[in-house]
């Protein structure tokens, strides 16, 4: 006997609605399972990052495999499948990239098809030699510190500004811009010297030394760099660097040995407080007690302002100068004013 048209009309709909539930679960369930495959591998904002490398030509299994391999992904599949998904699999660019645990799987192919690459900001200050700037790079984590000096050669200077360069001179010392640069992470040396030699064409030489005709120019480039290093290590005021750069020309235009302390620390290779008699003797052509003219190159690497009044020093009459105690110092026309100035500023510090 038949079951009533009621009954199986009934029962068809319940089996129908339960394959419905049951399907919704099985969407539910993969939703979550595929929404929780491309969370953070390990949430929490103290997870540490890292920093990796996408090299050129990598594919899209590469790179999932390398954040695999840094712990940045709970599923590869996921992270593969999310990209051709969202039509970003063909653009994830090379780089470098700083990258967390505590990163969503999407977040880090935004950042890879974006090409938002890991960057360090970095200030070289005024004065700084090619050593110290070497030393600062390295503590930024920008360059290894033998590796930059090893790439700040004459030769990249004479790549990029119109310089000639003595050939005692074997690196860039003088030639590296000081100024606060933001590079990315990774950058070889090579491109890191050429950016700040790059800011001493674009800052100095185009802006100042190319409009100023050359019969205003009293030295060559080199020279004027060189001078402009000595002001910037004897110069503590701005009111003076232009002052100073002219007695240092008076100098030299009558022959006389300058005599810079700076250029005696620069050859015994560090900062002394007080500097002896023996070492005003250390054999070096960068020592100017013993050797007239300007030293072989730059001592450090001056900035716009010391580069300017090297440009266009002040015309004096002043031959010497004696530092005091405050930054400031005592400008003198001869020998006996020198030594007079000399007495008063050891009578003060006396005081």
């Amino acid at each position: 006997m038949s079951r009533p048209i009621e009954q199986r009309t009934t029962r068809s709909t319940r089996q129908r609605a339960l394959v419905l539930i049951l399907l919704a679960a099985l969407i539910v369930v993969g939703a979550g399972g595929y929404l929780w495959s491309l969370a953070p591998a390990a949430p929490g904002q103290n997870t540490a990052k890292s920093i990796i490398r996408v090299e050129p030509g990598a594919s899209l299994s590469d790179i999932a495999a390398l954040l695999k391999s840094h712990g940045c992904l709970r599923s590869v599949l996921a992270f593969k499948l999310h990209a051709v998904v969202t039509g970003q699999a063909s653009e994830l660019e090379s780089g470098t990239y700083e990258v967390s645990p505590a990163m969503f799987a999407p977040q880090l192919i935004a950042m890879l098809a974006a090409g938002r690459q890991a960057t360090a900001t970095v200030t070289i200050p005024e004065g700084f030699t090619l050593a110290q700037i070497a030393q600062r790079l390295a503590k930024a984590g920008l360059a290894d510190e033998q590796q930059f000096r090893a790439a700040a050669t004459a030769q990249a200077v004479a790549d990029i500004l119109p310089v000639n360069l003595p050939e005692e001179v074997r690196n860039a010392e003088g030639y590296l811009f000081p100024e606060t640069y933001r590079f990315t992470l990774g950058t070889a040396p090579e491109k890191l010297v050429a950016r700040m030699i790059g800011e001493v064409e674009k800052r100095f030489i185009t802006q100042l030394w190319e409009p100023l005709p050359s019969g205003q120019r009293w030295a060559s480039l080199h020279q004027t760099v060189t001078l402009a290093s000595l002001v910037e290590e004897e110069a503590q005021l701005d009111s003076e660097r232009a002052l100073i750069a002219g007695v240092l020309k008076n100098r030299l235009e009558r022959g006389m040995r300058l005599e810079c302390d700076a250029t005696v620390q620069y050859a015994l290779g560090e900062h002394r407080r007080r500097l002896t008699r023996p070492d005003l003797q250390v054999d070096s052509p960068y020592n100017t007690y013993r050797h007239a003219g300007l030293p072989p190159g730059p001592i450090s690497c001056p900035g716009l302002d010391c580069l300017r009044a090297a440009l266009k020093p002040a015309q004096t009459q002043y031959l010497f100068y004696v530092a005091r105690g405050d930054g400031s110092h005592i400008f003198s026309r001869t020998y006996q004013e020198h030594l007079a100035a000399i007495r008063q500023v050891g009578e003060q510090s006396e005081r």
